[in-house]
């Protein structure tokens, strides 16, 4: 087992990483205060692994609240089932509320937690490589608008992260791979030699090799951990890690929560980026397409959605957290390894960066 830690004061807490940690209530129990726990967890996560985290927790008095499956859910409405469950269960200020499944059931309940009587106790247990590696650290919690992606939330940082990395033996192969659009991003934007060794390694982490899946994870936490720990309420350099979910964003709200993944949509928008910040002449046209051929071996998509215009695009774009003043804030990068949040570009690279063959480019990397 690996140990991490996200510096933040009063709130600092650990990140343990390995395999078979859901068996090891010693790692949860020094972090619930209270007789009472509540598990959120998903009607897809729920039959495989809450009965070993039940079983861990039997110290405790527990309850389950087991919500539907999805980014579609991600809902106001939903939320209400997780306060239902703790209303009607009679929880108090000391209860523990864990969050069993991926980026969805996270951000939903870490929202529940900080909401329920003013801020109760939170625990992440993330079961999907993406929330393993970026929803379960940081804090951001929240739900979806029909207007835009996480618009309404808060930064709620929990007790603990558990990562057990056996949880990703039962992952589909398109939600692995969803995964992997993020763990790619912290290449991108802060550390080119893990670039490097993702180039030499994306096989083996596909087909989930232990060793090689142990490494990304615990690479990709410290590097957010230490961005979080640096600039926890997102007013700095917390937001190069919004690599790709400008336009990534724009494309799960145009085309309906759920119908791509969250890693599919930022894999496209990040090739967005990249485009943007070659035809800023900030990176070359090898290091774009070196990127690009990243996210393919990944079996991620590279092209944005056909039927998004550039009007459809900037239409979603201006409602985004990046946004200050009216001037749209974008994550781009100076060369590999090194992001930056800009407002200072020029309108037509935008625009023609909207406007970009992407299927040519898909092609030319084929």
């Amino acid at each position: 087992m690996q140990t991490l830690k996200v510096d933040l004061g009063e709130r600092s807490y650990p990140i343990h990483i390995g395999e078979g940690l859901l068996d090891r209530p010693e790692l949860l129990a020094p972090h619930i205060r209270g007789r009472q726990v509540a598990i959120i967890s998903n009607e897809t996560v729920a039959p495989l692994y809450l009965e070993r985290l039940t079983r861990s927790l039997a110290q405790f008095s527990v309850i389950s609240v087991v919500l539907p499956d999805g980014e579609a859910f991600k809902t106001w409405e939903t939320l209400q089932l997780i306060f239902d469950g703790l209303l009607t269960a009679r929880h108090d200020r000391r209860t523990t509320v864990i969050a069993l499944g991926g980026g969805v059931i996270g951000d939903m309940a870490g929202f529940a937690a900080a909401c329920y009587q003013r801020g109760v106790d939170f625990i992440q247990v993330p079961t999907t490589l993406l929330s393993q590696v970026d929803s379960s650290v940081g804090g951001k919690t929240g739900i979806n608008h029909p207007l835009g992606k996480n618009m309404v939330g808060a930064f709620y940082q929990p007790n603990v992260v558990l990562i057990d990395t056996a949880s990703l033996n039962t992952l589909p192969a398109r939600e692995l791979s969803a995964g992997l659009a993020e763990v790619i991003k912290y290449g991108l934007i802060c550390d080119e030699p893990f670039l490097t060794w993702l180039e030499d390694n994306v096989d083996r982490l596909r087909n989930l090799d232990q060793q090689a899946l142990t490494y990304a994870i615990e690479r990709s936490c410290a590097a957010k951990a230490a961005v979080v720990g640096a600039d926890e309420k997102e007013t700095g350099v917390r937001a190069t890690l919004n690599l790709g979910h400008t336009f990534g964003h724009a494309i799960e709200t145009h085309m309906g929560y759920g119908v791509w993944l969250h890693g599919e949509a930022v894999a496209a928008g990040t090739v967005m980026a990249l485009e943007m910040s070659a035809r800023l002449g900030w990176i070359s046209e090898q290091d774009r397409d070196r990127g690009i051929r990243l996210f393919q071996r990944a079996g991620l998509p590279v092209i944005p959605p056909q039927e998004m215009t550039e009007a459809d695009f900037l239409e979603h774009m201006a409602i985004d957290k990046k946004v200050i003043d009216g001037r749209l804030r974008l994550v781009l990068l100076r060369r590999m390894g090194e992001a930056v949040v800009t407002d200072d570009y020029p309108k037509e690279v935008l625009q023609a960066t909207l406007g970009a063959d992407y299927r040519a480019l898909a092609q030319l990397k084929g």
